[in-house]
């Protein structure tokens, strides 16, 4: 089995490579790239299995910002992440509105950064796994085909990232029933803060009402975390 390729994006050469070693030595494919333009190009000739992106890329303060934008247009469910030195909320904020599934800073260990990359990779065989199977929930007006990780509301398309996928998911599978934040990391497979996960719920609302603005599906269960109403 080929292993996953990882996309660096980082304009520190040092810290790329250190990244690269060390996620070489876990058995990922990795490559680098300093610029935008450079991962886009190459982006668009062949996508990797997971996103790694700075936010910071030379001469673009925000560059990684709009390479985000660019690569989940391309490819709506890839695994993001931004690893960068800004730890400001409304960076990680802007990240996530962006479709990142993740935002890490670079004061975060080489170990932790590595238990993340394997949880989203994780969330992806595990989605291929049950695509041979043909899973398809839906609740009401919800339709969601794990096969495809498509989501639609009322028959139209809604484009939700991975982690917004398996957080739907997790909470249109038992209606009425309270996830709180924990159980809905453990849902999606990933590691996230409990303001991180606030920002993902806020994102799918977005997402359901730019559609219907009168969904109100989730809700929220105050000091405890949400459920979907029915």
């Amino acid at each position: 089995m080929t292993s996953p390729t990882i996309a660096i994006v980082e304009d520190e050469i040092a810290i790329a490579e250190n990244y690269r070693d060390a996620l070489r030595r876990t058995g990922y494919q990795v490559n680098l790239y300093h610029t935008r333009p450079e991962a886009l190009a190459a982006f668009q000739q062949r996508l990797p299995d997971l996103a790694v992106i700075d936010v910071g890329l030379g001469a673009e303060i925000e560059g990684g910002f709009d390479l985000c934008r660019e690569l989940r247009a391309m490819a709506p469910t890839l695994p993001i992440l931004f690893l960068t030195a800004r730890d400001s909320e409304l960076d990680i904020i802007s990240g996530l509105r962006l479709g990142a599934d993740d935002y890490l800073t670079k004061d975060i260990s080489l170990p932790h950064m590595q238990a993340r990359i394997s949880a989203l990779l994780r969330r992806v065989s595990i989605m291929q796994s049950q695509s041979e199977e043909g899973e398809t929930l839906t609740q009401g007006d919800l339709t969601l085909d794990v096969s495809r990780l498509h989501c639609h509301w009322k028959g139209e398309p809604v484009d939700l990232t991975v982690t917004e996928f398996w957080i739907v998911h997790a909470l249109a599978k038992r209606p009425g029933h309270v996830k709180s934040r924990s159980q809905l990391m453990e849902a999606a497979r990933v590691v996230l803060d409990d303001n991180t996960i606030t920002s993902h719920v806020k994102r799918i609302r977005r997402k359901f009402q730019t559609i219907d603005s009168s969904f109100d599906a989730i809700g929220t269960a105050y000091g405890m975390g949400y459920r979907w109403q029915v």
